[in-house]
């Protein structure tokens, strides 16, 4: 052992806190990791871990702030006093006595780091749940408990940060590859993959090697036992563009391997997705029953239709517009989601001549100023959900537990806020509902960037509903949610509390004085703001503790620069195997 100090006597030593003088030239700097020896006749030998969280340096023997001047020039007799605060985070056994002043205290290294972190005590009957997640300072292997991230513990995992700078796309996909390949989750090649692409069209090329990869990059997933190379077995889904006679992915980079997905009008009407066209929460004050009563009317419309196409008994008055077409019992075929409102607009206030009212049946005693609120919407939802929801062809929508595929990457960059906000409640509400009905039984992680939007702290919403179930009672389905977002104090506090696993990344001066970080001991605040890109903040409920975490450059192309042409994913697999 590398002994660095020794305890000091002039400040007072607790059993959670001590001071360390620094001798000679030895080096103490924040995040490392020490251990002290202690002895009491009546309880034995005591073994002290904790962490630096503050290091200082001060001259012994001035009196004022100009003897700094004198002591330099030697005119007056001065000691360097290099000292550090070091936070306990475990004591083996547990006897909470002080350690004595002036015993010596020593670098943590090997077995004695394992216990300062609790390394030793992450495994269960199966093995080691040591999930791989970084490198401390010291340039050792940071991990963190899996049974707090696979729901055996705990689950879901919670990323902030200033967009651009605070790498959380980055370290969710870290995180991705760590779970399905470093062999630590139990039955990895069953866990799905739901990975939302909000910006850019950074996340296409998860499967492509990134030319940029140094070989210092490559041994450091070797010493975290991953492979250097993309990910495999991934779907790309975009959605499709408009005014297109064919379903076309409305992509600009990567023109192959990627599928435009879309709704047609019986699904949309059998899974009840009506209600994520309106989330804001001026639309559910006013307007939450009835768009639950229609809702309900579409359901029971669509029973036992095939699709695409919705059929229907009659149709509003006036000239039928020249594609309509009937089946074979006169009923009427709606092939596209502005037909879909028009006949919604038709049953809800009466034909278009103005003369009479509505189905009673559909309209449920609402009052005609709230009938014709719920139709305005409808008409402004046409321009941006009209090429996701279609009656002219079957229906692709995503669906990450079907097919052979693990990491499904659904794009919704391009779509305005309504489409997006759509989606992604239609996505998440489809799936939930399938794990709660037992369809499939393996872990269903969902990657999803700016949960202050999805998820708002003062406004209500059918996504944000979906998004608290998942929080709340995912884990013990089997779905955990990678959720991230710029600031937590904009997000729903029950979705950001129920992250067992919480990273921050580099934060805004005024975010990191707020409440939703006061896990996070004042160094690490104020450290967040001077953060460099690749190194988070990393708190876990095991460790008392939060710790600074470097993670490797991304073995997979990020953006289209980046690709990699000449080599493929396979033979990087072969290398590293």
């Amino acid at each position: 052992m590398e002994r660095i100090g020794v305890v000091l006597g002039r400040r007072e030593a607790t059993p959670l806190e001590f001071w360390v003088g620094v001798e000679g030239e030895g080096l103490l700097r924040l995040d490392d990791l020490v251990v002290v020896e202690g002895f009491h006749p009546k309880v034995g030998k005591v073994r002290y871990f904790g962490m630096v969280d503050l290091v200082a340096k001060a001259h012994e023997g001035e009196s004022f702030d100009t003897d700094v001047f004198l002591a330099v020039q030697g005119k007056i007799p001065v000691s360097l006093a290099y000292v550090a605060h070091v936070s306990v985070t475990r004591i083996v056994p547990e006897e909470f006595f002080p350690p004595d002043p002036g015993s010596a205290v020593y670098l943590a290294r090997g077995e004695d780091l394992e216990l300062a972190l609790y390394y030793d005590a992450m495994k269960n009957q199966r093995g080691s749940t040591k999930l791989p997640a970084g490198f401390l300072k010291s340039g050792e292997v940071a991990y963190l408990n899996l049974e707090f991230l696979n729901g055996v513990k705990g689950g879901h995992v919670n990323i902030s940060g200033i967009s651009g700078v605070a790498a959380k796309t980055s370290y969710a996909t870290f995180l991705l590859k760590s779970l399905l390949e470093s062999g630590v989750l139990e039955e990895a090649h069953q866990a799905r993959v739901l990975l939302f692409n909000v910006k850019g069209e950074d996340l296409l090329f998860l499967d492509k090697p990134n030319l940029r990869l140094s070989e210092e990059a490559k041994e450091e997933y070797r010493r975290l036992g991953l492979p250097p190379t993309p990910f495999g077995n991934v779907r790309f889904l975009a959605p499709p563009k408009k005014g297109e006679e064919g379903i076309l992915p409305d992509v600009e980079t990567r023109l192959e391997g990627v599928k435009a997905y879309h709704w047609d009008l019986v699904q949309f009407a059998q899974k009840g997705l009506l209600p994520f066209l309106f989330t804001d929460k001026g639309a559910l004050t006013n307007l939450g029953f009835l768009v639950a009563h229609v809702t309900e009317k579409l359901r029971r419309l669509a029973e036992g239709q095939k699709g695409p196409h919705l059929l229907v008994a009659d149709w509003p008055g006036g000239e039928l517009p020249e594609d309509i077409t009937f089946d074979d019992l006169g009923r009427v075929r709606l092939k596209s989601f502005a037909d879909l409102v028009r006949y919604l607009e038709y049953k809800l206030l009466g034909p278009e001549t103005g003369e009479g009212e509505g189905d009673r049946t559909w309209v449920a005693r609402q009052a005609r100023g709230t009938l014709e609120a719920f139709v305005r919407r409808l008409r402004s939802s046409v321009e941006n959900v009209g090429h996701l929801v279609r009656g002219d062809r079957k229906g692709n929508p995503p669906d990450p537990l079907e097919g052979g595929e693990q990491v499904h990457v659904v794009d919704l960059a391009k779509l305005s806020p309504q489409g997006q906000m759509f989606v992604v409640g239609s996505l998440l509400s489809d799936l939930f509902a399938k794990k709660e009905r037992g369809q499939y039984r393996g872990r269903v992680f969902v990657v999803l960037d700016e949960l202050n939007k999805y998820a708002p702290r003062d406004e209500e919403s059918p996504i944000k509903d979906v998004l608290l179930d998942i929080a709340e009672r995912g884990r013990s389905l089997g779905v955990i949610l990678i959720g991230a977002q710029q600031t937590a104090s904009e997000v729903e506090r029950r979705v950001v509390g129920n992250a067992a696993i919480r990273v921050v990344g580099r934060l805004d001066a005024a975010e990191a004085e707020r409440p939703e970080y006061r896990y996070l001991p004042t160094s690490f605040r104020q450290r967040a703001l001077i953060l460099p890109q690749g190194m988070v903040i990393l708190h876990q409920p095991e460790i008392p503790v939060p710790l600074l975490v470097r993670f490797p450059f991304p073995a997979w192309a990020t953006k289209r620069e980046e690709v990699l042409e000449d080599n493929s994913a396979e033979a990087l697999r072969r290398e590293f195997f």
